[in-house]
């Protein structure tokens, strides 16, 4: 299996020293994937989404960031 094309897509400097970056991944077959990698010191957390789970995460973000504004 060869290694999927990365688009770098954002880099955000999150509070406390973290800091999150955001790939797109594309295969071969065609399937693109974005990864979100959280960086906590020298530890990392990934997560691959599909378009639809990427969506649904979206929207949960949306909601809670339109939830705290005034």
């Amino acid at each position: 299996m060869t290694e999927p094309e990365r688009l770098k897509l954002d880099t955000i400097q999150a509070p406390f020293g973290r800091e999150i970056r955001m790939d797109e991944l594309r295969y071969e077959s065609g399937m693109r994937i974005l990864r979100v990698t959280i960086r906590e010191g020298r530890r990392f957390t990934t997560l691959d989404l599909d378009p639809e789970r990427a969506r649904q995460f979206a929207n949960a973000l949306y909601g809670w960031m339109q939830s705290t504004e005034p």
